[in-house]
């Protein structure tokens, strides 16, 4: 799972555009002390390319330095199926102009590949961490602003300080341990992120829950109480409630996943996964409590 730990402080609202100071560029395997932890960069020995990236234990991003188009978490790929279908790129015409706020940075995976699928897209990825954004731009030479530009803060923080309508894609993949901080999953928290989309965008979310599949419920109704229509992604097994993993669950003010190619190419993967319409995530969220910003809940 992509994952951003969650604690205000160092570096809030500067832009880490720059190596980290006393890094030579390009990834070398490692333990490395951050703001928040440790970092561990682990060379994959399937593929000469590519790099595992730890925090705090956690796998938390995976990059191929020769293909940004090479995504090898099964989540991501759900995500940026639900974006394609929502924003089709033509071979002949990649021009979308899409402006993607990243709250969560880890190795910068999907913004990279957004910068690869869509060359004129605007994507800014807030991370947390002042020195892993530095070791980041060091170790994978990324896209430079404004392509991809790292904002250093916290993510409600930047969330809420952005202008109306001024972004048109919100992918939320943050993380403390195996869940998401409670303040970034609330009613008013994602009133902010509705407020700062454009017209006919999209609110996605990493969602990270066990069995039980209390907390992907709170957020499925939460988002449904915010946003006209909604939607979920996540293989059968999840959906079922007989392991922990990842549930993604989008919103927005228009009808999503209507491409009839989306639940094949869902299908398709190492891990199939499932498409739920509107009707089955308010199904799925119905008896749930929204979450909201009171102590209490």
């Amino acid at each position: 799972m992509g994952r951003q730990r969650s604690k205000s402080g160092k570096g809030m609202d500067a832009v880490a555009d720059k190596p980290a100071a006393g890094t030579t560029g390009g990834p070398v395997a490692g333990i490395y002390e951050i703001d928040t932890g440790r970092a561990e960069l682990i060379a994959d020995g399937d593929h000469p390319d590519g790099w595992l990236l730890k925090l705090n234990g956690v796998q938390s991003s995976h990059l191929d330095l020769g293909d940004p188009l090479r995504l090898d978490f099964e989540y991501m790929r759900w995500i940026i199926a639900l974006v394609h279908s929502h924003w089709p790129v033509p071979a002949d015409r990649p021009d979308e102009k899409l402006r993607v706020l990243h709250l969560g940075g880890a190795a910068c995976s999907m913004a990279r590949y957004l910068v690869a699928a869509y060359p004129q897209s605007r994507n800014v990825v807030v991370e947390i961490d002042a020195k892993l954004a530095g070791y980041v731009r060091s170790w994978f030479d990324l896209p430079r602003a404004p392509l991809l530009k790292i904002r250093v803060g916290e993510a409600r923080q930047v969330t809420e300080s952005l202008s109306d309508g001024s972004r048109d894609l919100i992918i939320r993949d943050v993380f403390a341990g195996a869940f998401t901080p409670k303040p970034l999953t609330t009613a008013e928290f994602t009133a902010a992120a509705r407020r700062v989309l454009a017209p006919g965008g999209m609110y996605i979310v990493n969602c990270g829950d066990g069995p039980a599949l209390a907390t992907a419920r709170r957020e499925a109704a939460t988002i449904g109480a915010v946003f006209r229509h909604t939607a979920i992604i996540a293989d059968p097994t999840m959906l079922k409630g007989r392991r922990y993993g990842n549930i993604i669950i989008a919103g927005s003010d228009v009808p999503l996943g209507q491409s009839p190619s989306l639940p094949r190419e869902l299908l398709g993967g190492a891990m199939p996964a499932h498409l739920w319409d509107d009707s089955e995530v308010r199904s799925f969220g119905r008896t749930a409590q929204v979450l909201t910003d009171k102590p209490q809940d």
